[in-house]
């Protein structure tokens, strides 16, 4: 299968290369970042040995596409997309939180819920909720940025302050983009059938001192969605939600005895399998946007994006 899991190109006035879990991004002479989202899958901080057909295309196009549809709420990164995988954007100096909103008590949050906790990065969630259910409000639990290999952190607001990862003044801007964001998002996926349950962000400051979103937006990578669709009735019934996110993967994982834990093993993934990712990355891409997937050549994944980002950036 044809995938591009990993980028070794030498761009002109290129400066660095960061590489993180998913994307590697090219600095291109401390002005341009080309970021290029590789097909690689990543689940409880780590990277699963192959990839995915497409992922980084979906995942790609998705962001960019949702950056456009709030950039009148939230200014951005973005600049050009140049290549179906490839999003070029301004520099910035990210900041070393991820802005993570919730809007039900899902995933990592029911988790810890069910352990017993009650306050969440600070945050206290209400008595007698079930898995699944919507909270009064959203809330706002940030992670630390890990470095690559390393799990994300939770952290409470105070704690951030404290610390200073982040100014009191720049804190509240990104909590209020975050709130922006979510709602935005949340009436876009109303329109698709879709609930956006909860979601990250991620923030940076240009040289000019702006504050703007990067990296992806509402992407299945980055977001947990589930279907309206006969949402309450599987609540009323203690089912599982239909859901469109990656939790499919983390769940298989987990049923093959994966959690991403000390002398754990990643679990072979047959061709079958991984075809089987793909087909529910495509059909992600196709509920979110509203839009059918188009695939773009696999016949030379390398040769066509260095082509495309050398056209755009002569």
């Amino acid at each position: 299968m044809n995938t591009i899991t990993d980028t070794n190109f030498q761009f002109p006035n290129q400066k660095s290369v960061y590489k993180g879990k998913v994307r590697e991004v090219y600095n291109i002479n401390d002005d341009l970042l080309v970021m290029i989202a590789t097909d690689r899958l990543s689940a409880f901080d780590v990277v699963m040995p192959k990839g995915i057909p497409y992922k980084g295309q979906i995942l790609n196009q998705i962001a960019t596409k949702m950056m456009k549809d709030t950039e009148d709420l939230v200014p951005n990164w973005l600049m050009a997309t140049p290549d179906p995988n490839v999003a070029v954007g301004h520099q910035c100096e990210p900041f070393k939180v991820e802005m993570v909103i919730r809007g039900y008590m899902s995933g990592h949050a029911a988790r810890e819920y069910k352990a017993g906790k009650r306050l969440l990065c600070g945050v206290s969630m209400p008595e007698g909720m079930k898995e699944n259910d919507k909270f009064p409000e959203p809330i706002i639990t940030p992670a630390t940025k890990a470095e690559k290999g390393d799990h994300d952190e939770d952290i409470s607001r105070e704690e951030i302050l404290s610390r200073g990862i982040v100014s009191e003044e720049d804190y509240v801007v990104l909590e209020d983009y975050t709130r922006k964001l979510f709602q935005r998002g949340t009436e876009i996926a109303a329109k698709r059938g879709l609930i956006l349950v909860d979601t990250k962000y991620e923030f940076g400051k240009t040289k000019d001192g702006r504050i703007v979103l990067i990296d992806e937006i509402h992407t299945p990578d980055s977001s947990r969605y589930f279907y309206a669709e006969g949402y309450q009735e599987r609540q009323n019934r203690g089912e599982a939600q239909k859901q469109l996110s990656k939790e499919f993967v983390r769940q298989w994982l987990i049923s093959n005895g994966f959690q991403g834990l000390e002398g754990q093993t990643v679990p072979e993934m047959s061709e079958d399998y991984i075809t089987s990712v793909s087909d529910r990355y495509i059909e992600l891409y196709e509920n979110i946007t509203g839009e059918s997937f188009e695939k773009a050549d696999l016949s030379n994944i390398q040769q066509r994006i260095e082509q495309n980002v050398l056209e755009y950036l002569s």
